[in-house]
């Protein structure tokens, strides 16, 4: 499964359903491009059992707000639209991985 880019419309479809991973990140931020391509890892192994969607914050302001995201990135680990669990700045690949996989 390939991540996802969503926006405030469609954040809550994308969601709604399994466990997902959402990525909030902007272009001009550091440690968000040092996490993108640990993201595509994940992707590749996990993808079967958890998606992963990225939503800019600068661009969709009203879903980070709604989630209280004061700082990039923040990775929301949402199962079935509800959040269980949320970590802040940049993460390794097995600390992502360990956290997703208390929730599959």
């Amino acid at each position: 499964m390939a991540i996802s880019n969503v926006t405030d419309q469609t954040f809550n479809t994308e969601t709604s359903e399994g466990v997902v991973l959402a990525d909030f990140w902007a272009p001009w931020c550091g440690p968000c491009k040092m996490i993108a391509p640990v993201l595509e890892e994940l992707d590749s192994e996990m993808g079967d059992k958890v998606k992963i969607v990225k939503i800019d914050v600068d661009e969709n302001q009203e879903t980070a707000g709604k989630f209280g995201v004061m700082s990039i990135p923040t990775l929301l680990v949402l199962k079935d639209g509800e959040v269980v669990d949320k970590v802040v700045g940049f993460q390794p690949k097995d600390a992502l991985a360990e956290l997703l996989t208390k929730h599959v």
